[in-house]
This record gives structure tokens, C-alpha cells and sequence, in this order.
């Protein structure tokens, strides 16, 4: 045990990395304790209020504000394009946005005379043209500054783009929101940080530019004469003023990059999410269970402290308009499915199987797979995913972290031109209908997993799609949870008047919440059933194991299979000989035995216990044996102690000839 106060081994400083350090440090601080200690204070008043100085500040000001407009105009859309969409020369490109940070400013100067000035490439076509003249100008010392701060604008936004995961984005469309709106609602408020820090640099260089500014504009008073260039004047007539102005201007570089405290260079911590006031998300289901059945109940209040509040019980809203769905898609997932309004396919398969690829594809978002898609009468192939009436709920929700759980919600009925007030109304009886309409002014961060999973689902719902992707809604809850929140969800997709894909791995889910199951394998539909047909007879070997049944493939013969890892299964009924086929055996079917058995089991071998779990109020052992597959039995705590049952027993399994169903495949 550590003692209290005593530092770990590792926390020490190496002396070789720490000597070199401190020297740094003196190199960086000795200019700027210079300037503090030269500093006539007594003057200091009338350095910085002398006519000259406050004609520069008036003009640097000037000057930086509007180089900080057309980097925000300009610098913004190229930020997002280097970080959202691929091209040839991208990395070229960067380089290009990124070279005024590295090219000395008086290089900068003179490239900028060549470009505009009265002899450059642009500047007699602008002079005839326009009138305009940008060498000795004001605008020539607002072009320089810009081209010289701009790329911190770009650097920092872009950074921060690249960060942003585009599900937001992607939610966003689905709920029918055109590219700008996603990019001036969700993109913006979530790059935040990184826009205000990049804005904050980029003006403090335009501040302070020098190089750019007197090779290219000029150092003429009060119309070019910045505050840096005043400087470089006051040194050769008064140091001591220079020294004054040249305090004002470290000044306000510290004091930006003292507010920014490290956003831009990607300090540790989460310099995204400032301290707020959270509800944990708890695996345990306390938190949700207590208020799944709908505020009702009023077990949650509005925050810590605050007075419980019951909310109304709404109605049941009328089943909506049906929308039947028929989608052929091609690409990596290939497949037709045709289903009427208001029914509910439950989408399994192992993991690369093409279920994403297909909710993509139905989105119009991946270029993996392409989907010919008719909603009702309406052929909507050729829609963008904003106008496809296809909304979408991400496995996280991806609830918009900037709006509360209302602002969510009203989202999608925003987006459609819904007024502001009559958007509120709708979203809050959304709310009330999942049973989170007194969490409404909570933000995400505030919310727990079933709370924001069912947020999700109301935005989505509300939106009024045609058509309802669900990624795996329930995947993040714990059992308790889930049972709730599936009782609940299953009685909206009841009223839901188009057709809904859930993707998910939880057999509960599929079978109780779907009206057809369809699989998928390598892109392709191995079955397209209702749950209870696909329960008795499943064609692949992953949904098999996912209901907890044993899945033995191989070769039909005639009195059984023959098995792919060796040893054959003797069935009641055979497929016909040569057939590719899936044997499947349910575990509670799956005889124990410490001896060989007699009697009627045509199917007997010998094996070892490798494993032994718990399930409810039985047991599962996982048997390994040189004349079979792996299996998996199922027997009572009872019938284990009985039998001796322990990891590494060495017992016998059998299985009746018609505990055995086999399915072509």
C-alpha cells in the first residue's frame, strides 16, 4: 500500500530532460521579463495615448476585425471542405492553406504585390475594372492580414471537423434537414470551441502582422500604419515608447491564449463539454427503470433537488398514413425487399454481414451499395437523404449535444417549415408518449441511457418519416431497461404507419418486436421469414447460435448429414441426398450421461466438459468431443450434482433422431 504523500517512482522528472526544459523556459520568458523591466511606467499613460499611437490602434483594429470577417467567410467553407470531403491533391491543398504560417511574412508581402499590385497578375484588371488600387490602401493592409491569419482559422476549425463524428450530421438529413441547415444547426454549435479559438488567433495575428503588411500595403499614417509598424518607427525616434506599445500588444496576446487555455493545441482534458451538471448513465437500470413506463408514475424530478412533476398522459395518436416500401439494392448488399405499411423487420446477421451497408444504402449515404427505393407511390431514389422521408436512430441516438431533448425533437418538424411554437407542441407530446416528456428542457449530457435512447425515438418519430431505420435502439440498456423500454417501443411501432428496420443481435428483439425477420450473410438475404418460422427452421448457423441452439452444417445423406468437421448426425426426416444443410439442436434436447447409454438415441458420443455457465435456473456445459462438433447441453443444477458434473468430467451426449431438425441452406 502507498502511503499518503509519497510520490510514485515514475513521478519524478528525469534531471536530463528536465535541465533542457528549464532552459527553454528562460529562453521563451527573458524577451518578454525584457520588455517589463524596460517599461517606463511612470510614461506608460502618455506612450499609449499619444495621437500616433492611438491613430494605429484605431486602424489595427480596424484592420484586424475585417481580416477576421473574411476569414471567417472564407476560411470556414475551406475548413470543412479539407475535413469532410475527399478529393485528389487534398494533401497538396493543405499544404498551400498551411504555407503563410511557415513563409516569412515579407515573402508574403512581395507574392501579394505580384498578385494584386498596379504591375501584378490581378491588380490592372481590378484598377480598370472595379476602381480598385490595394498597394498604400487600408484594404491592401486588411489582404495581408488576412493571408497571413487566415490558416490558424483554417487549422483549428478543421481539426475540430475532423473530431466531430458524422453520424450528427447523417442524423441530422434523416430527419430532413438540407446541408446548410446541418451545417449552420448541428455542424457549427458542435465545432464551437474550435471556431471561437481559431477566430480568436486568427485575429491576434492580424493584430500583430508586420512583414506582409509593409512590403505589400505600405507604412503610411493613418491609412497603413498599424500598430506594429508604429512600433518599428518609435524605435528609431523614442525606444521607450516603442517599449510601452510593444507592452500593450504582448498584452493582448496573453490574453488570448491565456482564454483559449490550450483549446487550440489540443491540451489533455475535455476542453469540449465545460462542467455541467449530469445524470450518470447507470448500467444497473435503476435510473431508467424507475421512469420507463412513462413519467406517470413521477419518479424523476427536473434535477437534483428539484420538485417531482408528474407529466399528463397523453393520448394515443392515430395510426399514421401507411407507407409500403419497396427497395432493391445492389452494391456489396444485394437484395429486394418489398414489405406493406406498418410492419416491423427485425435485421440480423453476424457482424460484417451487410446490415449497416443496407440502412446506409435506404439513407442514400454510402456509396458501398446503391438502393432503388419507392415509398407509397413516391420513388425517391434520386431524392437526397434530406428529402427521402427516411429517418434514422443511430445505435448512441446521437441527440444533438448543444439542444435540450425538446430542441431535439423538434427538429425533424423544424426542418419540414413547421412554425417554432407548434413544433414545441408536437415534440413535447412525442415526449410524453415514450414517457420522457418531463425531461424535456435536460440537455443529452443530463440524460440516461434509456432516457436519451427514447428521445431519440421520439425525434425520430415525430419527424413524420415514411420509413424508420433503428441501429441496435436498445443495445446500450440493461435487461431491465430494455424489457420496459421494448414493451414500450413496441406499442408506437404499432401505430406507425410505414414500414421500420431494426438492426440488432438480441433474439428477444427480434422476436417479439418484428413482424418478419430477415438475415443476412456476405451481403445477401438467407431468409426473409416470420420470427417464429425462423426460430423452428433458422438457414444459418449465426442466427442458430444467436437463439442458443446448437448449428452443425454439412451434407445431407440419406438417413442424416454428414457433418464439415467430421462424425455424422442421424435425423427422423433427411433432405435429399447431396443437399447443403444446417442440422440444428436445441441444448434442453441434449441428453448427459456419465456412462454410455442404451436404448433409442441413434446419435451417442463420448465427450468432455470444457466449460460450465449459468442460465437462469439451468445450466449450459460446453461439451468437446473427436466424433462430433462442439456442443452445448442443458441440464438442471439438480441433475449436475447428481451426476458429479465438473469442469474436465468426461461424460456421454446423445440426441433423439427427432430432436433434430436439418434445413437446407
Amino acid at each position: 500500500m502507498r502511503r499518503p504523500g509519497r510520490r510514485s517512482a515514475g513521478a519524478r522528472a528525469p534531471l536530463l530532460l528536465t535541465v533542457p526544459a528549464l532552459l527553454a523556459v528562460a529562453f521563451l520568458m527573458l524577451p518578454l521579463v525584457g520588455i517589463l523591466v524596460r517599461t517606463s511606467w511612470g510614461e506608460l499613460g502618455d506612450h499609449l495615448t499619444a495621437e500616433a499611437t492611438t491613430e494605429a490602434l484605431r486602424l489595427s483594429l480596424l484592420v484586424s476585425l475585417w481580416a477576421l470577417g473574411l476569414s471567417l467567410l472564407l476560411g470556414v467553407p475551406l475548413a470543412w471542405l479539407l475535413a469532410r470531403v475527399p478529393f485528389p491533391g487534398k494533401a497538396s491543398l493543405r499544404s498551400l492553406v498551411l504555407l503563410p504560417m511557415v513563409l516569412p511574412p515579407t515573402v508574403g508581402g512581395v507574392a501579394l504585390l505580384l498578385a494584386f499590385g498596379r504591375r501584378g497578375l490581378l491588380g490592372p484588371w481590378l484598377e480598370d475594372t472595379f476602381g480598385v488600387t490595394l498597394p498604400f490602401h487600408t484594404s491592401g493592409a486588411v489582404l495581408a492580414a488576412t493571408f497571413v491569419a487566415m490558416p490558424f482559422l483554417v487549422i483549428s476549425l478543421e481539426g475540430a471537423l475532423g473530431g466531430l463524428r458524422p453520424r450528427y450530421e447523417e442524423t441530422a438529413a434523416s430527419l430532413g434537414a438540407s446541408p446548410v441547415r446541418v451545417f449552420l444547426t448541428v455542424t457549427l454549435p458542435m465545432v464551437a470551441p474550435g471556431l471561437i479559438a481559431g477566430a480568436a488567433l486568427t485575429w491576434a495575428r492580424a493584430l500583430g502582422e508586420f512583414g506582409a503588411t509593409i512590403t505589400f500595403a505600405g507604412n503610411l499614417p493613418g491609412t497603413t500604419q498599424t500598430l506594429p509598424l508604429q512600433v518599428y518607427l518609435l524605435l528609431q525616434d523614442s525606444p521607450e515608447a516603442a517599449t510601452s506599445v510593444s507592452l500593450l500588444l504582448l498584452a493582448i496576446a496573453m490574453i488570448v491564449l491565456i482564454a483559449l487555455r490550450g483549446r487550440w493545441t489540443g491540451a489533455p482534458g475535455d476542453h469540449r463539454n465545460p462542467v455541467r451538471r449530469s445524470v450518470p448513465d447507470r448500467s444497473d437500470g435503476t435510473d431508467e427503470a424507475a421512469d420507463a413506463y412513462g413519467a406517470g408514475n413521477g419518479v424523476n424530478g427536473h434535477g437534483a433537488g428539484g420538485t417531482e412533476e408528474a407529466p399528463r398522459t397523453p393520448k394515443t395518436p392515430a395510426p399514421s398514413e401507411p407507407w409500403p416500401l419497396h427497395a432493391d439494392i445492389t452494391g456489396f448488399t444485394h437484395l429486394t425487399l418489398d414489405a406493406p405499411g406498418s410492419t416491423t423487420i427485425a435485421v440480423v446477421g453476424p457482424n460484417g454481414a451487410g446490415k449497416t451497408t443496407l440502412l446506409r444504402a435506404l439513407l442514400g449515404l454510402t456509396p458501398r451499395a446503391h438502393a432503388v427505393l419507392r415509398l407509397g407511390d413516391s420513388d425517391v431514389t434520386a431524392l437526397p437523404p434530406h428529402r427521402r422521408g427516411v429517418a434514422w436512430v443511430p445505435q448512441d441516438g446521437a441527440l444533438f449535444p448543444h439542444l435540450s431533448a425538446l430542441a431535439n425533437t423538434a427538429y425533424g418538424l423544424r426542418a419540414h417549415g413547421v412554425p417554432r411554437a407548434e413544433a414545441r407542441r408536437e415534440a413535447q407530446g412525442w415526449l410524453d408518449r415514450l414517457g420522457v416528456g418531463h425531461l424535456a428542457h435536460r440537455k443529452p449530457a443530463q440524460l440516461s441511457g434509456g432516457q436519451a435512447q427514447r428521445v431519440a425515438l421520439a425525434r425520430a418519430l415525430a419527424a413524420r418519416p415514411r420509413l424508420l431505420l433503428l441501429d441496435e435502439p436498445l443495445a446500450a440498456l440493461d435487461q431491465t431497461t430494455r424489457a420496459r423500454v421494448r414493451h414500450t417501443l413496441r406499442g408506437h411501432l404499432a401505430d406507425f404507419g410505414g414500414v421500420c428496420l431494426i438492426v440488432t443481435h438480441d433474439p428477444v428483439e427480434a422476436v417479439s418486436l418484428a413482424d418478419r425477420v430477415l438475415v443476412l450473410e456476405d451481403g445477401r438475404a438467407l431468409q426473409d421469414e416470420p420470427p417464429a418460422e425462423v426460430t423452428r427452421h433458422p438457414r444459418s448457423p449465426w442466427v442458430a447460435r444467436m437463439l442458443g441452439r446448437n448449428a452443425w452444417p454439412g451434407t445431407a445423406t440419406a438417413d442424416g448429414l454428414a457433418l464439415e468437421g467430421g462424425g455424422h448426425l442421424v435425423v427422423a426426416e433427411p433432405l435429399p441426398a447431396g443437399t447443403d444443410a444446417l442440422a440444428v439442436i436445441a441444448p434442453e434436447a441434449v441428453s448427459v450421461h456419465r456412462e454410455r447409454p442404451t436404448g433409442s438415441p441413434r446419435n451417442v458420443w463420448p465427450g468432455t466438459v470444457r466449460e460450465i455457465t449459468s442460465g437462469g435456473s439451468r445450466l449450459r456445459l460446453l461439451i468437446t468431443s473427436a466424433e462430433a462438433p462442439d456442443l452445448v447441453a442443458e441440464i438442471t443444477p439438480g441433475a449436475a450434482a447428481e451426476l458429479g458434473i465438473a469442469d474436465g468430467s468426461t461424460v456421454w451426449t446423445s440426441v433423439k433422431a427427432t430432436e433434430a431438425t436439418v434445413v437446407p441452406l
